[in-house]
């Protein structure tokens, strides 16, 4: 049974692409340090589906303490890493820019030297739509991404840049997938998808930046998992998008919840922020081409699942922090 290293474990994307590795017959071993970032409500339950699994194995490390990394790249023989353990959130990063280095960067490069040094042949980093900004749509992998608006995207940048180093002198096969507005269930609740769809059905105010005309290229969390384990393919250096590929406004977005919860918006507009993107549009060619993937769940749909999944858990989601 083959075994793969899936850091962010407890993360929204994480938890997600573990248990889609799990279903597939695979051994996952998972790494969080349950930071607090965010409701960590949320982390415990993804956790709790993961160790339904028997071939699921929980270790509470962070990937910045490479020391502590050590024990777990001797204990198991990983075909493969999925570093999806991460800093995300643009705005959170202009006031903890620190934070985002130490942990996208530094705690890239320590996975980057626990697969040089205990022969791990692939390596698969999560990067971000966020770097795209100020190009031509729709987003081209051949883009050059030199312009980061925001502490997280240039940190992200900085991951990219080590990988493609160590895929250059030590020969480790390295797919870097960028995601696009990722949503679901169990999403994070600083997301506006969480934030609009516990705002509206709590009958309370909600800030919208902008006009509500700004578009994102929205993908549903389940593509997501199953594009990055599609990116498990052996591909050199490859990079793929991982979006939609069909961008909707916010306004759009938000009608969709409204919809499903029958209930109406009470909508604060605020101005657009600096650090944000106006708009965001996957071009998924390669990743079609190389990878074999395809977004599956259209907005429509995926808003529709994630709001049957907010009402049937309801009772313990009033007690989340947004």
């Amino acid at each position: 049974m083959k075994t793969y290293l899936v850091t962010g474990a407890a993360g929204f994307i994480g938890a997600r692409t573990a248990e889609l590795l799990l279903r597939k017959g695979f051994r996952v071993v998972g790494l969080d340090n349950m930071n607090d970032y965010y409701d960590t409500a949320l982390k415990a339950y993804r956790l709790k589906a993961l160790k339904k699994y028997p071939a699921f194995s929980f270790h509470k490390k962070d990937i910045e303490d490479i020391k502590s990394l050590a024990p777990v790249f001797k204990k198991y023989d990983f075909e493969a890493v999925l570093n999806l353990a991460a800093r995300a959130g643009v705005r959170y990063s202009m006031s903890h820019p620190h934070v985002y280095c130490t942990t996208n960067i530094i705690g890239t490069l320590n996975l980057l030297e626990m697969a040089r040094s205990y022969n791990v042949k692939k390596f698969v980093l999560a990067s971000t739509s966020s770097l795209y900004a100020g190009q031509k749509m729709p987003f081209k992998e051949t883009l050059a991404v030199n312009t980061p608006i925001s502490p997280y995207a240039a940190s992200k940048k900085g991951a990219e840049a080590l990988c493609y180093s160590y895929h250059h002198l030590y020969g480790i096969d390295i797919s870097v997938v960028r995601y696009f507005t990722v949503y679901g269930p169990a999403g994070r609740p600083d997301m506006s998808v969480f934030i609009f769809m516990k705002k509206i059905d709590e009958g309370l105010p909600m800030e919208v930046f902008g006009d509500g005309e700004q578009s994102r290229d929205f993908t549903y969390v389940d593509d997501i998992a199953a594009g990055t384990i599609k990116a498990l393919k052996r591909v050199g250096f490859g990079t793929f998008n991982l979006g939609g590929d069909a961008p909707y406004t916010l306004r759009e977005m938000i009608s969709l919840i409204e919809q499903g919860l029958g209930k109406k918006a009470q909508i604060i507009h605020k101005p657009f922020h600096k650090a944000d993107i106006k708009a965001t549009w996957a071009d998924v060619h390669m990743a079609k081409k190389i990878l074999g993937w395809k977004p599956r769940v259209g907005l429509e749909e995926g808003i529709r699942k994630t709001v049957e999944w907010y009402l049937a858990n309801r009772r313990w989601l009033k007690n989340v922090k947004i």
